[in-house]
């Protein structure tokens, strides 16, 4: 497995970030019975620095607290059945990884996001990491009953982790 996090922000998040999301990222791959071993970038950021990234890419000119940037097109969520076949562009050649993606976290988000649902930091970041998982793994959100679902998984991945409200 190969991890690229980065720290940007110049502010903390007063926790062990990288074993945190790690042990996240892991709980996912494993929930979603991925059969790879993968490659995941994520980026800690500030306001300032997702907001720049959010209009680049999404031409929204505001900041948000995850952005994901999925590798692969999925013919449906989390079926990895036919990427080998379909997708091999997606397969680092050097260390035959499954390239993910890319998860943006803003700390910032993060740390008012904590304060305001009433729960941990370490909830937060751990939500935001599950959250950006499974959009890695072609969930989304945009209708009620893709929503619904994507919620029960990051939902039983915390509690898999017993990571609480």
């Amino acid at each position: 497995m190969t991890f690229q996090i980065d720290y940007e922000a110049d502010i903390s998040l007063g926790l062990d970030y990288e074993k945190l999301v790690k042990k996240v990222i892991y709980e996912c791959l494993e929930y979603e019975d991925c059969p790879y071993e993968c490659e995941i970038s994520v980026i800690f950021t500030n306001d300032k620095g997702i907001r720049e990234i959010n209009m680049e890419y999404r031409g929204i000119d505001e900041p948000t607290d995850v952005l994901s940037f999925p590798m692969i097109e999925y013919e449906s969520p989390g079926d990895f059945s036919r990427l080998e076949e379909e997708h091999e562009d997606c397969f680092n050649p050097e260390t035959g990884e499954l390239i993910l993606g890319d998860i943006v976290i803003s700390v910032e988000r993060a740390l008012q996001q904590a304060k305001e649902y009433g729960h941990s930091v370490e909830r937060e970041v751990a939500f935001l990491t599950a959250h950006s998982m499974f959009h890695l793994f072609g969930y989304d959100h945009m209708e009620d009953e893709e929503r619904l679902v994507m919620e029960q998984k990051q939902r039983e991945v915390l509690e898999r982790l017993n990571i609480l409200r």
